[in-house]
């Protein structure tokens, strides 16, 4: 591994956090916020220490090519040394009672989780409140993602970079050079978020609503300047418009290139976007034919437009709530957290261990049933028209061992807090998928205020465990990894 290379390529992303960091730093200042333009000028100022220092100690060094590791490596350090600054103005500005409150909320942003620890959401400074929510549009798309698209020098080793940091078991790869693919994506994000944003404002939000709606929504992520998330705006217009971007943000983007690109009937075949279509319309029809069965809305209608929002926002990952579905039937309660364990497509901007990973684990159980009954007959795996290979089908197997089992102890580990069981099961298992609500004193109406500081330390890794997909960051706990 080249060490000063990564540390020189650790600058410039933090460089870039810094560049994003002026937006929030100037509402601080035009709207008197001093804590918080305080705050914002602390990190700026950390951001330009550590970058003095990694010149200084990489005078000279020339570039060489990055290896796996150097890959694994510098995307874990980027998202919690990014995270770890970009905490500080949420601390300095007295909106978060501890530091590790702040960077819990930070590393929950990054990593499009949407988990947080605020009880009264609008009490706090704009500007925090717009960092807050841009640390989800800039973790949504990928921040190491975005560094490839935009350093030409970073070069064959953005490969590296780039599959370590991307979601799913198959790495799309759209044109020859990753740079390209890199930009290409971003190109994409960046035009579906103008979107929305103009939809919104169209809808009746301010600018400064439609803009930190927009970078939650199409991040996957849940973060919401409203303490009761987007039901505040109580609209059927800005629902509809927020569950299609939620989708939308949920997908494969490398299909939106292909359809861009002319490239339509391989969209349409797409067998995991078949799958992920199907899974959230049939919740959806369900649930919402079970809600107006039980009196729980007046109509078909209402019932379907909440089924679908909450729907939408557990399978993409989103985390956004237009309803307290904990006072939903049971039944009903078990579909979404069923969906706590299905995610967003690969490729996309959700979380959790993706729709491809489920089907072609359902397949292979299929197929293993046809092999008992047929020992001599040979049945491939196949999602769609595409045959799951060996390999890929025992690198999902373990993906989805491993973290079933991280989940699981998260669960254990934070039953210490002395809080129900579901509650603990919830708070493991949403942090880990980058979900953001789920059951329980974690619900659409809870937080994690009420943590210890060392659970809430716990949560923030699973959150990065969860974003970076695992083999990323438990690579670097092995004896392996570090040997020469």
């Amino acid at each position: 591994m080249n060490y000063k290379q990564d540390l020189k390529l650790l600058a410039f992303m933090q460089i870039f956090i810094a560049l994003f960091m002026i937006i929030p730093t100037v509402m601080a200042y035009v709207k008197n916020e001093q804590l918080a333009f305080t705050g914002f000028l602390y990190a700026i100022g950390l951001i330009a220490i550590f970058c003095i220092f990694v010149a200084i100690l990489t005078r000279g060094e020339k570039d060489p090519s990055l290896g796996t590791r150097d890959g694994y490596l510098f995307v874990t350090f980027t998202w919690i040394i990014g995270a770890a600054v970009s905490a500080v103005p949420l601390f300095v500005s007295g909106s978060y009672p501890d530091y590790v409150s702040a960077y819990f909320e930070v590393m929950s942003g990054f990593t499009t989780t949407g988990a947080t620890v605020l009880t009264q959401i609008e009490d706090n400074p704009s500007s925090i409140l717009f960092w807050r929510s841009a640390t989800n549009w800039l973790g949504g798309m990928g921040i190491v993602v975005l560094l490839v698209a935009l350093i030409p020098k970073v070069g064959s080793g953005g490969n590296k970079l780039v599959g370590a940091e991307s979601v799913g078991p198959v790495k799309d790869k759209l044109t020859p050079k990753i740079q390209n693919t890199a930009l290409i994506l971003w190109s994409i994000y960046v035009g579906f978020s103008i979107i929305e944003a103009i939809l919104l404002k169209v809808g009746g939000l301010s600018l400064y609503e439609a803009v930190t709606v927009t970078f939650s929504t199409m991040a996957a992520a849940g973060f919401c300047v409203k303490n009761s998330s987007i039901g505040t705006f109580d609209s059927l217009y800005v629902d509809i418009i927020v569950t299609i971007f939620m989708l939308i943000g949920g997908a494969n983007f490398a299909l939106y290139y292909k359809a861009l690109t002319g490239r339509l009937k391989s969209v349409f075949k797409d067998g995991e976007l078949h799958a992920y279509l199907l899974i959230w319309s049939t919740c959806t029809l369900i649930i919402a034919v079970f809600l107006t069965s039980k009196g729980i809305y007046s109509n078909f209608g209402s019932a379907l437009r909440y089924s679908a929002f909450q729907n939408a926002s557990i399978i993409t990952t989103t985390g956004f709530a237009t309803a307290n579905y904990v006072l939903w039937p049971t039944f009903t309660q078990m579909i979404l957290l069923v969906l706590f364990f299905v995610g967003g497509c690969a490729g996309s901007a959700g979380g959790g261990i993706k729709v491809i990973r489920v089907t072609t684990v359902i397949k292979a159980a299929g197929v293993h049933i046809k092999q008992r009954i047929y020992p001599n007959g040979i049945f491939p795996v196949k999602v769609g028209r595409d045959v799951i290979k060996d390999d890929v089908l025992i690198s999902i197997s373990g993906f989805i061992a491993i973290y079933i089992a991280t989940g699981l102890i998260g669960s254990a580990i934070a039953a210490l807090s002395g809080c129900d069981m579901m509650t603990a099961f919830a708070a493991s298992f949403l942090c880990l998928g980058n979900i953001g609500i789920g059951f329980g004193a974690v619900g659409p109406t809870g937080n994690f205020s009420t943590f210890a500081p060392f659970l809430k330390w716990m949560f923030a890794f699973l959150m990065l465990v969860g974003r970076l997909e695992l083999f990323t960051v438990f690579a670097l706990f092995t004896k392996s990894f570090w040997k020469k």
